[in-house]
């Protein structure tokens, strides 16, 4: 989560040949270490209050790693609590060709 005042980046780097690394990084509050391991578990979340006022249905974070396991992709936390944490994934560079490049469908 963003701190009030805080930031989020996005970017994307070529990684290989045909990958590419996507970072998601803020200057949030960090997620503490003993909370990593359990952070793409379905339901997990953070705040324990059971408050939906911040954070979500703690959802998110499973059906992505899902989404990216299914396509044999990883997803990848770093984290310093208190000071910010950044998330980032791979993927497939997709293949160009022309076969599929403008084509249109007819109703």
């Amino acid at each position: 989560m963003v701190k009030k005042g805080g930031t989020t980046e996005v970017s994307i780097e070529n990684l290989i040949k045909n990958k590419v690394i996507i970072r998601v990084s803020d200057n949030g509050e960090g997620i503490e270490k003993a909370n990593i391991p359990r952070l793409f578990e379905r339901f997990f979340r953070v705040d324990k209050s059971g408050s939906r006022k911040e954070g979500g249905s703690g959802l998110g974070l499973s059906i992505v790693k899902h989404i990216l396991e299914a396509h044999n992709e990883k997803i990848y936390v770093e984290s310093v609590y208190g000071v910010s944490s950044e998330f980032s994934f791979t993927l497939e560079k997709v293949k160009n060709s022309t076969k599929t490049r403008g084509n249109k469908i007819k109703s």
